[in-house]
């Protein structure tokens, strides 16, 4: 039986701009037809990496390997397996919708006596039979999000990046993209995804968190939430509220506290605070706790907590 490609196979990939680390010995693998959402704040490292992936730039350490091709040694062999969708979607908008198909379409090489099998294909997929006559400037943001995804994938690849491509697009527009995600995946197609929504990252296979151009940690949703957060996410019942949530932001072992309706949300480091611990300490700033309850904790929550660890060990070095 032979063995099934690894998609992306990621091992200490670095980049430097001169004394400016952007991304720091980040090392993952991805499996064929997972969803991998890839979070993170703005400068992180999240588009350095993609772009390091897709050969736009040159590590300066570390290897990765694209259905088994060296990104690296061989950036050309790997343009065939992927696709790309950037921030900005890379759309003529001088030319129609099916201009910029048939566009892509040449870019990739797609043979002729195959060509109009796969536009009609993309088409249906995203739903633009009615606008393949319009000009790609006249498009909305959802829909110019749609052809977007149409010109990447129009080769097949079996490895599919897209950079943030929900910002900026409404609710309703951002839940039909997640829908043709799943449909792909579902059909056997990796996607790599940055994304700043964590309902999104919710529903991904697996989830990176980069911060400050480290990978803190890659796992599915749930395995995240166990691993970091042992009940760490709770609601306060305290007076007076709004001087419990200045306090407790400027606790030690504190990653973020927040007012949530008539409680405080608090997400604390579990190794520093139990419950009891945490009304004493409160009880000594002047402020009376009526009782801490854990609630369900979110990727949300779990990245407060690693970027707040994260942070801590930067200033200590």
């Amino acid at each position: 039986m032979a063995t099934e490609i690894i998609p992306l196979d990621v091992q200490a990939l670095t980049k430097r701009f001169g004394n400016f680390t952007a991304v720091d010995h980040v090392s993952f693998t991805v499996q064929p037809g997972e969803v991998i959402g890839y979070l993170g704040p703005n400068g992180s490292g999240k588009t350095t990496t993609i772009r390091m992936l897709c050969g736009l730039l040159t590590p300066t350490e570390g290897t990765a390997k694209i259905m088994g091709v060296d990104v690296v040694q061989d950036p050309e062999g790997i343009k065939p397996h992927i696709g790309y969708m950037s921030q900005k979607f890379s759309l003529y908008d001088d030319l129609t919708v099916m201009e910029n198909l048939e566009f892509y379409a040449g870019v990739y090489d797609i043979p002729k006596e195959n060509e109009k099998a796969r536009l009609a294909e993309i088409i249906h997929m995203a739903g633009l039979e009615s606008r393949t006559n319009r000009l790609t400037v006249e498009l909305s943001g959802g829909w110019r999000q749609r052809l977007a995804l149409g010109c990447a994938i129009i080769h097949k690849p079996p490895l599919l990046f897209l950079d943030e491509p929900t910002s900026g697009v409404d609710p309703v527009a951002r839940r039909i993209f997640w829908d043709l995600i799943y449909q792909m995946a579902s059909q056997g197609t990796t996607v790599f995804i940055t994304t700043h929504y964590m309902d999104e990252a919710e529903h991904c296979n697996r989830v990176g968190f980069m911060y400050r151009s480290k990978l803190l940690a890659f796992d599915t949703p749930s395995a995240l939430k166990s691993a970091y957060l042992h009940g760490a996410a709770w609601d306060l019942e305290a007076s007076p509220l709004l001087e419990t949530v200045e306090e407790l932001s400027s606790m030690e072992g504190v990653a973020q506290a927040s007012l949530h309706g008539d409680r405080a949300h608090v997400i604390i480091d579990p190794d520093v605070w139990t419950a009891d611990s945490l009304t004493r300490k409160l009880l000594e700033k002047g402020i009376n706790v009526q009782g801490i309850e854990t609630v369900q904790s979110t990727l949300e929550d779990v990245f407060t907590l690693l970027a707040h660890r994260g942070k801590t060990s930067a200033e200590l070095d």
